[in-house]
């Protein structure tokens, strides 16, 4: 008697090729800590999880005909999510969130970034995807199914106790995982990228609703808060150090505090930063971080003109660029200064456009102020020199006191930069984007140069304070390999990413005399209540979550937007404690651990950094509702008493 071979039904073939494809990105191809077993072990069954439970839904379709169609469009579908995902993480070292596919508008821009990151071999990431297409056409009614309804019930609960068990394994390895989901690499990690979308779309879905249900309640528990916490009594010596004179603030694009002082091939990377480190007139900060999230120099933009944090998810110039802000320009406008940004890029990418207006920014100078052609353009627009030398007219065009920022643009991912344009040669490592980045780099600088020696020649200069700040990273952590290489490390680790977040920044003071190497930990937070204490403005209603550089009783730490965080003595990072100086992990004895800490470790060396992780947990969900509540549109800061 013959035994027909059992077949194995199509869904069932799907969702292991599929998950299992997911599976080997997830561990070679995303950058994801794994501390212990339990983790490998979730991070190996979460996508099987996933695939089972949405190619499980097939069974549900009664003709073959309609059951094989869902299973080869959803094949090539979930497979498309998961490459994109792919492609935006080899750039951010990130996942896409729900808010950052409504900007859809600034794919113009990203054409040459996006072909930088795909692969040839990335067209074998959809061969499972033509297999099943194939199948579901040759075998057909080999390998559909005809469930009864008990059995199609059967395969359904059988995923979601798969689910099941997968969260219940989560919450066993990440407590409070949901509560407390500051970093989307641990829910991928827990949940897997499925689920973290669904999770995503619920949050977003949450935080629309805000705005909505908001009726200015929440602000005076802020308002406590930061009189409590963040404002510092006192001013410092350096306030009214600026009075009446022009601001000038450059944006540099992608700068990272690694290369200053630093060589390449036996040549100085910045050797026009250099000299300022060391310049009477400039204080040069070399524990300044940047705190964006994903909207990168939009982020960085909005730091600096409100000293709130940008978003956990997408970036608020899109997602909430109508709200109202009381943002420095603003603040200042009182003061009799007139404000302006110039950017030679499309007035629409991040939304800028929108956004300048409700920050009271009075004129913005996109691509159509600026002469562009193909000899002075490369890569994202106009090249850094000559956009500098094209906007000496406007400045001297302007109003004064102003204040007026500088967006660059070579020294921006990929770093193209041609040869004529190359003063030193590329890195050699197996990093074409690091290789480049130091000619881009370079290049910058000799801009920053020429610009310095421009404002002297149109009288500008004397009359100007200038501040030069790195918006956010450049080298993000895929690159990893050659950077250890460059910076002489076994390896990258959680600590030294930490440190990678350093970007430069100077205040360039002409005539003070005191400059200096400051060595307290800063960050773009602090941006706003310097520049207006440097100015002799105070803000004393103001609500921020930053403070003025020079002064002595800061509140000690910065705090970064995934819930790490630095301060004097610490670095938590990965749930780990790091000593800030040393970058040793931090023993304590494992019986005072707080499991329910933010930063909670498997070895309990998390105690020391948990006072003040409870502290970032907070200054973070009140910025959030400001944003997300556009609270600001329920306080009159004219009226002195409405935000006491």
């Amino acid at each position: 008697m013959k035994f027909k071979r059992p077949t194995i039904p199509l869904y069932i073939i799907a969702a292991l090729l599929f998950g299992l494809k997911t599976y080997f990105v997830y561990r070679f191809m995303f950058d994801i800590e794994l501390d212990n077993s339990m983790q490998e072990l979730i991070l190996f069954i979460n996508p099987l999880v996933s695939a089972f439970l949405i190619f499980t839904i097939s069974v549900w379709f009664n003709k073959r005909s309609r059951q094989m169609k869902f299973i080869r469009y959803t094949a090539f579908i979930v497979s498309f999510v998961v490459f994109a995902n792919l492609v935006f993480y080899r750039q951010f070292t990130d996942f896409i969130t729900i808010p950052q596919l409504f900007m859809g508008s600034n794919m113009a821009d990203l054409g040459s970034s996006i072909l930088t990151l795909i692969k040839p071999y990335d067209i074998l990431f959809f061969a499972d995807a033509a297999l099943i297409w194939y199948l579901s056409k040759k075998q057909e009614a080999k390998l559909s199914v005809a469930y009864p309804k008990s059995g199609k019930v059967f395969a359904l609960a059988m995923s979601l106790a798969l689910l099941a068990g997968n969260f219940f394994l989560a919450e066993m390895e990440r407590p409070q995982l949901f509560t407390r989901a500051f970093d989307r690499e641990y829910l991928v990690k827990n949940i897997g990228l499925f689920n973290y979308h669904v999770y995503d779309l619920v949050v977003h879905s949450k935080t629309e609703s805000q705005r909505v249900f908001a009726d200015g309640n929440e602000i005076p528990e802020i308002q406590e808060y930061i009189n409590e916490h963040i404002k510092v009594t006192g001013k410092s010596d350096m306030f009214g150090a600026a009075e009446g004179k022009n601001v000038i603030f450059i944006n540099a694009e992608s700068l990272q505090q690694f290369v200053i002082n630093n060589e390449v091939n036996g040549e100085e990377v910045t050797p026009f930063l250099n000299s300022l480190t060391d310049d009477e007139d400039t204080y040069y900060f070399e524990n300044f971080y940047e705190q964006t999230g994903q909207g990168n120099t939009s982020d960085s933009e909005f730091l600096i003109e409100n000293s709130l944090y940008p978003l956990s998810r997408g970036a608020v110039f899109f997602t909430h660029g109508g709200n109202e802000y009381h943002a420095l320009p603003e603040i200042i406008k009182e003061e009799g200064y007139t404000s302006s940004v110039l950017h030679a890029n499309n007035k629409s990418f991040w939304n800028r456009d929108g956004m300048y207006k409700s920050l009271n920014i009075d004129n913005f100078y996109d691509e159509a102020a600026y002469e562009i052609t193909p000899e002075n353009s490369v890569g994202w627009g106009l090249k850094d020199k000559p956009f500098f030398e094209q906007s000496i007219k406007y400045l001297q065009s302007m109003e004064q006191p102003f204040y007026t920022k500088f967006i660059t643009l070579t020294n921006h991912f990929p770093f193209e930069l041609g040869e004529e344009d190359q003063s030193i040669d590329p890195y050699d490592s197996n990093s074409n984007t690091l290789n480049n980045y130091f000619p881009a780099v370079r290049y910058m600088d000799e801009a920053l140069e020429d610009f310095f020696d421009q404002l002297k020649e149109a009288g500008i200069y004397e009359d100007s304070i200038i501040i030069i700040m790195g918006d956010h990273i450049g080298i993000s952590a895929n690159h990893n390999r050659a950077m250890s290489m460059y910076l002489d490390k076994e390896e990258i680790t959680p600590y030294d990413q930490v440190q990678l977040q350093r970007v430069p920044m100077f205040i360039h003071i002409p005539g003070d005399g005191n400059g200096k190497v400051m060595s307290e930990v800063t960050g773009q937070i602090d941006m706003k209540p310097t520049i207006l204490s440097l100015l002799g403005i105070e803000a004393e209603d103001d609500l921020y979550f930053g403070n003025d550089v020079f002064s002595d009783n800061r509140k000690g730490y910065i705090a970064l937007r995934n819930g790490d965080f630095i301060s004097d003595d610490y670095i938590s990072t990965y749930g780990m404690c790091y000593d800030r100086e040393t970058g040793e992990p931090i023993e304590v004895d494992s019986e005072e651990s707080e499991t329910n800490s933010e930063v909670e470790s498997q070895n309990g060396s998390v105690n020391a950094c948990s006072p003040i992780s409870e502290k970032v947990a907070t200054e973070l969900s009140y910025s959030d509702n400001l944003v997300y509540g556009d609270l600001f549109r329920f306080i009159d800061f004219d009226d002195k008493e409405a935000v006491k």
